[in-house]
């Protein structure tokens, strides 16, 4: 059941703690998606006989988890949308990693080009043909024996970023398999997750900040600490 991951509703917005591993939306591979289960939610809740709209204004990875956010009403995608569009919606991550930075923290700029055939997005340190700007800024929050937890905030939202920039840093995330980890997590997923959202409400023009629970899964746990800490900050 997808009720107790719900981490914000009203009348126009619903947001939602994505598991590893699960679908955004529909694909060729028939799977079933969350927008599948926020709509039979939805149906459920408020015992509605026809069809339920529900946008998508952003997307996250399969194997991401954490905040992910749907509009229930045109009004509120097509506002959400542009406000994604124009940067104007913080997106904070928490991604577990192999090495140790080189920095302690950094702003990274990078030029992706998306590989369709492979679906992986290539990092360059310079502009090059097709590409598009990326910039993200990390912080080492926490560390582990073997891991280190690197709290990512992005600037820019493109095709894999996150992975793809780190990977051309030196950094791996645990389970990342396509960007150059070593072994897969159980879960299918990788230990990159949607830690924290805030945008102006698209319709009560107030600002809004979700924040969704670390996964019970894998070396998430070990850092749980850290993260009930900063939600009390």
């Amino acid at each position: 059941m997808i009720d107790d991951r719900i981490l914000y509703e009203d009348n126009h917005l619903i947001a939602v703690n994505k598991l590893p591993g699960e679908l955004s939306q529909g694909d060729k591979t028939g799977d079933v998606s969350i927008i599948d289960d926020v709509k039979d939610y939805l149906k459920r809740k408020y015992d509605k006989k026809g069809n339920v709209y529900l946008g998508l204004p952003h997307r996250l990875d399969r194997p991401t988890s954490g905040v992910i956010l749907f509009a229930k009403t045109d009004k509120a995608l097509s506002r959400l949308s542009e406000s994604f569009r124009k940067g104007e919606v913080d997106k904070s991550y928490y991604a577990i990693v192999l090495e140790r930075p080189e920095k302690d923290s950094a702003r990274l700029i990078n030029y992706l080009v998306r590989d369709e055939k492979r679906n992986i997005s290539v990092s360059y340190p310079r502009e090059v043909r097709n590409s598009q700007k990326a910039v993200l800024s990390y912080r080492l929050i926490a560390q582990s024996d073997r891991y280190y937890l690197l709290d990512v905030n992005l600037e820019t939202g493109r095709h894999h970023q996150i992975r793809s920039q780190l990977k051309a840093v030196g950094l791996h995330i645990k389970g990342d398999l396509k960007y150059g980890a070593p072994r897969s997590n159980r879960d299918g997923g990788i230990c990159l997750h949607s830690r924290r959202i805030s945008f102006l409400h698209p319709v009560r023009k107030e600002m809004v900040e979700i924040i969704a629970p670390l996964p019970d899964s894998d070396i998430w746990p070990v850092f749980k600490e850290r993260f009930d800490s900063d939600l009390e900050k």
